[in-house]
């Protein structure tokens, strides 16, 4: 499930992005994104590649990764983001909900570290 009103664009400095054409409330689920689940050696694989950038560490244990289907992929990262992603590991879905209402025309953004708030420096910081 991906809300009608999203659609994905080109942002000024990151590339393509995901926004919205509508308001969207706070709480609200915008997407639902089925996942395709891989072992931790075909993530070493992945690795290698620039898939690397697109996916998501996966399981109870973090032994797995996963590539997010949908829109997902594409959601840039801000350590102040308006959404919010959750991993259903029984259902194999990633979600995306809005942590505050969203303008019309607005990006929409998670941040890469799980949690909206989280300000601990993600992977590409981090060098």
């Amino acid at each position: 499930m991906i809300l009608s009103s999203l659609y994905i664009d080109l942002t000024g400095s990151m590339g393509r992005g995901v926004f919205t054409s509508e308001n969207i409330n706070k709480g609200t689920i915008v997407e639902e994104s089925p996942v395709i689940v891989m072992t931790n050696d075909e993530r070493k694989l992945l690795d290698q590649t620039l898939l690397h950038d697109y996916i998501f560490e996966w399981g109870e244990k973090k032994d797995q990764c996963c590539m997010a289907l949908g829109y997902v992929p594409v959601y840039n990262h801000s350590y102040k983001s308006n959404c919010e992603y959750e991993m259903d590991f029984e259902n194999q879905v990633i979600r995306i909900k809005a942590m505050h209402f969203i303008k019309a025309n607005d990006e929409l953004f998670i941040n890469y570290n799980g949690k909206w708030n989280d300000d601990k420096a993600v992977w590409f910081d981090a060098k």
